[in-house]
């Protein structure tokens, strides 16, 4: 016989959940606002999140939409955002809206997620204590150019290997594609860089690792964008990620990776092949490049027994050129005005 005395369960403290706030960036997003606000409706009841769209001045009916919205919906509220920037969206949201929450999930008009993002990313900053949750992003295509370039971009030679786009397994690191962040680091480090067009993102994540905080890739969620569908507008993106990336270097005095190395001596590739004129062996390194990417494309349209995996390597190459005329545009400003200060 069990003499002991019986164990009296004592009722659980409950634990107190992440307060959270979406916060979209939008500009003329008609064909895709209305669809993701209908798709983040269960999530935000779940969680009694607001869902803040900060609208860049959208003049395409993406106003409207919101308007109808916002008058049945409670959760949703709708900022100005005169700066016009993502980073600046994401700045205003958190000056108007910051105090009423402990974290800001960071979600992209012109993307999809599933249906459960919110919830993981929240799972996971309670579960990790990170200050920052980060997700994989997956690129797809629909017409046959936006596929070649999904390919392209989810490919180790469009990508350089970030872990982000590989879709690595849970882990701490110095870089992802942004998605939830806690209010407090967000604050301590003063935002977003407004001044960024582009690679804020990895300016912030700079900020936050130099001041101690962490920041966790999650493989419970990812997300899905959609690439540029035409050659000007993939060629325009890489050249503003060339010029973003130029400038996070230069502001904070960072060594470039190897992976942002190489596709940045393209354009130095390019220029020494013109001496072609005169010494033939000087289109050498150029040819080369062209042969990989074309290789690359070919291997990856057999791997994947898709005919289309074959104009990857025309994305890829535009990819790279793009982004190193976008990096030495940038560096060549930069050392212009530094000449005219001093």
């Amino acid at each position: 016989m069990n003499c002991e005395a019986p164990v009296i369960a004592g009722k659980a403290e409950p634990v107190a959940r992440l307060r959270a706030m979406v916060v979209i960036p939008c500009l003329n997003e008609v064909a895709y606002i209305g669809r993701l606000l209908q798709g983040l409706e269960a999530a935000a009841a779940r969680q009694g999140m607001r869902v803040v769209v900060a609208d860049g001045g959208s003049t395409d009916g993406t106003l409207e939409i919101l308007a109808r919205i916002a008058e049945t919906n409670p959760r949703v509220v709708v900022l100005h955002n005169e700066r016009k920037r993502q980073g600046a969206a994401i700045n205003l949201a958190v000056e108007e809206l910051g105090d009423e929450v402990d974290c800001l999930i960071r979600i992209d008009a012109h993307a999809d997620y599933p249906d459960d993002f919110c919830d993981r990313l929240i799972a996971e900053a309670e579960t990790t204590g990170a200050d920052s949750v980060v997700v994989a992003m997956v690129t797809e295509g629909r017409s046959l150019f936006q596929r070649a370039a999904a390919i392209a971009q989810n490919s180790r030679l469009g990508n350089g290997g970030s872990k982000h786009r590989q879709g690595a397994k849970g882990q701490w690191v110095d870089h992802g594609h942004h998605a939830l962040m806690r209010i407090e680091p967000f604050r301590a480090v003063g935002g977003y860089d407004e001044t960024f067009g582009y690679n804020e993102d990895a300016e912030l994540d700079h900020r936050l690792r130099a001041s101690g905080y962490r920041i966790w890739l999650t493989d419970k969620t990812r997300m899905t964008y959609y690439p540029r569908d035409t050659v000007a507008g993939l060629f325009r993106q890489y050249l503003n990620y060339g010029q973003g990336r130029a400038r996070n270097i230069l502001k904070h005095s960072a060594m470039p990776k190897l992976r942002q190395l190489l596709p940045a001596m393209v354009l130095p590739l390019a220029a020494g092949a013109l001496l072609a004129l005169f010494r033939w062996w000087a289109a050498v390194p150029l040819s080369l490049w062209v042969i990989i990417c074309l290789a690359y494309g070919v291997a990856l349209g057999i791997g994947q027994r898709d005919p289309r995996a074959l104009l990857a390597s025309i994305a890829v190459m535009i990819m790279h050129f793009a982004w190193s005329v976008g990096f030495w545009l940038q560096v060549l400003n930069s050392r212009r005005r530094g000449k005219r200060t001093t």
